[in-house]
């Protein structure tokens, strides 16, 4: 009789989210396999079990190894995990794709929109591999890495057209202290999780200019109105932006100090340049990057969207801080819906 084969999960890369993961993957029984460029966070992760670049306290589980072998990495994958800046999404899949799997399900962590055309992950992932929508699913929600890594009580939504395909990743992660949740909303997960990063940046520039909870409020309240327009306006249903990948996402990420968006923004908000606040925050901020091409879909699309816009034109200089208040501040007066 054969014996039942664990299910395999394959995580590029091994940064601090990718690294929460492939831990919350391991404790859930699912063989674990993290690929990074960097020899000595191979050799440390393999022989040590901890990934001294991002998480030094934490030791990892003995299901969990590394290679710096893209194609050993890819061998025998049920699941690739994404876990990458959105904006080198397109160059290194191109690279991977060629040992990707006919029956491996690609499941994105992305919350970034790509700046030269606008794409989510998910339309970049079927773009450059070929492999079907029913294969590729992401996972987004409230989802601070060092909370989750250190076993605290956190839930996700995992989305794919493909509500089987949801189920099996569901199945691949689900742990007592990590409660997966399915949807076959992926455009509503997706931009939940791009627009809150910009939202986040707000809401830091707030907090770093010394404006209070009023303030923060407001604008994670009109964030989620606005990224509610841009998502059901690209066929998203608007329930999934009241959930986890939506409101949830955006809550975290807007109220806690290890969100690198918010903390991005507090420190342009205490007057730091955007270079400055570059290399104080040390760690990919996906707002920065996105803010741009969320824009530029919102306008495609006629979607209104003021504070993307009043924070596009921040980091582009465009206005100052001053300025970005006070054009917010000054709008219209119009009913709430």
């Amino acid at each position: 009789m054969s014996q039942h084969r664990s299910l395999r999960a394959t995580v590029f890369s091994a940064g601090s989210w990718g690294t929460a993961l492939a831990k919350v993957l391991a404790d859930a029984g699912t063989d674990v396999i993290v690929h990074a460029r960097r020899g000595e966070i191979v050799d440390a992760i393999n022989t040590c079990h901890r990934n001294p670049g991002y998480f030094p306290d934490i030791e990892l589980p003995d299901a969990l190894t590394a290679t710096t072998e893209a194609a050993a990495a890819l061998a025998g994958a049920d699941f690739l995990v994404l876990s990458i800046p959105a904006q080198t999404l397109r160059a290194n899949l191109a690279a991977w794709a060629p040992h990707i799997e006919p029956g491996t399900v690609i499941v994105s962590l992305m919350k970034g929109i790509e700046q030269s055309s606008g794409l989510r992950a998910s339309q970049i992932i079927t773009e450059v591999t070929g492999v079907s929508a029913d294969r590729v699913a992401v996972l987004s929600g409230p989802n601070l890495a060092r909370e989750i890594i250190t076993g605290q009580p956190a839930a996700a939504t995992i989305a794919c057209p493909d509500a089987d395909t949801a189920h099996r990743f569901q199945q691949a992660c689900r742990t007592p202290y990590f409660r997966p949740y399915t949807s076959t909303d992926v455009t509503g997960c997706e931009l939940g999780g791009a627009v809150k990063n910009v939202i986040a940046l707000a809401v830091g520039i707030a907090t770093g200019m010394g404006l209070g909870h009023n303030t923060a409020a407001m604008l994670i309240t009109r964030g989620l109105a606005e990224t509610t327009r841009l998502a059901t306006a690209l066929g998203a249903y608007p329930a999934t932006l009241a959930g986890l990948s939506g409101l949830g996402d955006l809550v975290a990420t807007c109220s806690s100090p290890l969100s690198r968006n918010r903390t991005f923004g507090t420190h342009l908000g205490r007057g730091l340049s955007i270079e400055q606040a570059t290399a104080a925050t040390r760690q990919t901020t996906e707002g920065v990057k996105s803010a741009q091409a969320i824009l530029a879909l919102a306008h495609t699309h006629g979607v209104e969207m003021p504070i993307t816009e009043v924070i596009s034109d921040l980091l582009h200089e465009k206005v100052t801080l001053d300025e970005a208040a006070a054009t917010l501040m000054r709008r219209p007066p119009k009913p709430e819906r």
